[in-house]
């Protein structure tokens, strides 16, 4: 069970372990584009490549989806980023139940983001876990887990990346093991958050540290993006790097080789933006273009 492109490499995981897979639940089809033309899930693409059966139900609480899987007699749900709450009666239904491949250390970032949030909040280290399913959100007991370190200028596309085989191998480990492992409690009180993100998140206040921004720009890259405005137009950042310097939040202290803008504590360099209506550039290639200068307010309402 799973919809986006991170679920893909478990699911080509499953398949080469040999697993036989009874079906591959998705979300179902999306309109997408500016033709809104219905399109499948990732998951949902590859399991027709590979020729297997799918199930994309828009009710999972009660129904035909709901009938099949009790009476499917599977061993086990093997869930990732499905997106959608599973009820006890789904969560029991396999012989070993529903095991969630997760994007972070449990019990830190429950929920939707963890990979953007891990990123957001400045964590120096990711992993992926898997879980055994319980009702509450991302609360079940603990079973494999696999630990990677965050570069300083990783972005949250980018340990996506990473995360997404790394989450597949352990998958198959844990079915592999399934009989021997030992679940771990989580500690409750130790948890962490991690909603769905939205645009309004992505605004950067130029009060905060250039570090706190630097993460903030890293965890929304690619989506949603970091952004500002310039001369009451929004731009977006993509990237940035931390430098030495210091200056009023928001105002531009150098544009010559470099676009320099400062924070509520040190300065950050704008290495790649976007501005309204172009591609992605580097910061020099703006600057190049007149459309910034030294002494100019990012951040000003529009």
């Amino acid at each position: 069970m799973g919809t986006p492109d991170f679920a893909v490499p478990t699911l080509d995981a499953l398949v080469t372990a040999g697993h036989e897979i009874l079906a591959v639940v998705a979300q179902p089809d999306r309109p997408k584009g500016r033709g809104q033309k219905m399109v499948s899930p990732p998951t949902v693409q590859r399991a027709r490549e590979l020729g297997l059966p799918v199930k994309q139900p828009r009710a999972v609480r009660r129904g035909p989806f709901v009938d099949w899987m009790m009476s499917a007699e599977a061993d086990v749900a093997v869930v990732v980023a499905y997106g959608r709450i599973l009820i006890p009666a789904l969560l029991n239904a396999p012989k070993h139940g529903c095991i969630n491949v997760h994007a972070s250390l449990l019990p830190k970032y429950r929920g939707a983001a963890p990979i953007n949030w891990a990123v957001v909040r400045g964590e120096t280290e990711s992993g992926v876990m898997t879980m055994q399913m319980a009702e509450g959100l991302d609360t079940g007991d603990m079973l494999l887990e696999a630990r990677t370190p965050i570069g300083p200028n990783e972005t949250a596309g980018e340990l996506y990346g990473r995360l997404s085989p790394l989450g597949a191998e352990l998958a198959v480990q844990t079915l592999a093991n399934i009989d021997d492992i030992t679940p771990r409690p989580q500690d409750h009180a130790a948890h962490t958050l991690a909603p769905l993100i939205s645009r309004d998140m992505a605004e950067i206040d130029w009060s905060q540290p250039a570090g706190v921004i630097h993460d903030l720009v890293r965890g929304f890259n690619p989506w949603p993006t970091a952004w500002t405005t310039l001369e009451g137009e929004r731009m977006k950042v993509h990237r940035t790097r931390v430098i030495e310097g210091q200056g009023q939040p928001g105002h531009i202290l150098s544009a010559g080789k470099a676009i320099v803008v400062g924070t509520g504590a040190g300065a950050l360099e704008l290495t790649e933006v976007q501005l309204p209506g172009r591609r992605a550039q580097p910061g020099r290639d703006v600057i190049n273009s007149g459309r910034v200068a030294e002494g100019m307010v990012l951040g000003e309402e529009m």
